[in-house]
């Protein structure tokens, strides 16, 4: 799951979903798909909703598994099982990278079996070849084989118009610029991330890219976007948990 936001045409029910997952509130988000679990393509929405949340607070595993197992015995067809295959590798990368458990083999199996499951003209591919390069960049440390992997993402997003999902392949094609002293190209990179999330609405992906920003800019205005960070990240109540040690805990006081 990446997600578009929402638009005027969008019906009640993607709207309440959409705005309780921007927010961080991915088990009343879930709560609402839980009657539609009969439908694949809910239970597979329900799925990414509840791994999301694995990935940002390191919490609710086991509510992840049992929706990804309800998810995989109701798909019917290869997209369903792919779009399945594509999440448990996502949730086996999260434990890995979190430091729960070492789930690495697992994540590539599923993703390998994903790729094999889904078509070419899949409009899944550019989120399984985001995925792909999560586990290149951060597991495999190939960043070479990362960046391809965005990149197809990338374009992918771009083509179908997930405006979501962009910002995610902005933010980490920048990473790997940065990583490489490309400050100009990260600098792109992480602004751009951060001007799809505003518009988006998704206020939960705000902080990271500021933090991420900030690494791009000299003082004062770095110290300023981590401050920015800082303060949307209590907003939210910790949230993402792996970006406590990167900003501020409280609020610098006002000069007198």
């Amino acid at each position: 799951m990446s997600g578009f936001g929402t638009t005027a045409g969008d019906d009640p029910l993607r709207t309440a979903v959409w705005r309780l997952r921007s927010r961080g509130c991915w088990t009343d988000a879930a709560a609402l798909l839980a009657p539609h679990a009969a439908d694949p393509a809910a239970a597979l929405e329900r799925v990414g909703l509840l791994v999301e949340r694995c990935m940002y607070t390191g919490d609710g595993w086991a509510d992840a598994e049992d929706a990804l197992r309800t998810a995989e015995a109701g798909a019917r067809d290869d997209e369903e099982r792919g779009g399945a295959a594509c999440e448990r590798g996502r949730l086996a990368y999260a434990a890995t990278v979190l430091g729960v458990r070492d789930r690495a083999d697992e994540a590539r199996t599923a993703l390998g079996r994903a790729a094999a499951l889904l078509s070419p003209t899949s409009p899944a591919r550019p989120l399984l070849d985001f995925r792909r390069g999560l586990l290149a960049e951060h597991i495999a440390d190939s960043p070479q084989a990362a960046r391809a992997a965005y990149r197809r993402a990338h374009e992918g997003a771009a083509a179908g118009g997930d405006r979501l999902l962009m910002s995610f392949t902005f933010h980490h094609l920048a990473r790997i610029a940065l990583r490489e002293g490309e400050t100009a190209e990260a600098r792109h990179g992480f602004s751009e991330a951060l001007r799809l999330r505003v518009e988006l609405g998704y206020l939960i992906g705000a902080a990271p890219a500021l933090a991420a920003l900030a690494d791009c800019e000299p003082e004062p205005e770095a110290h300023r976007l981590r401050s920015e960070a800082g303060r949307l990240y209590r907003l939210l109540g910790g949230v993402p948990v792996w970006l406590a040690d990167r900003v501020p805990h409280q609020s610098p006081e006002p000069a007198a």
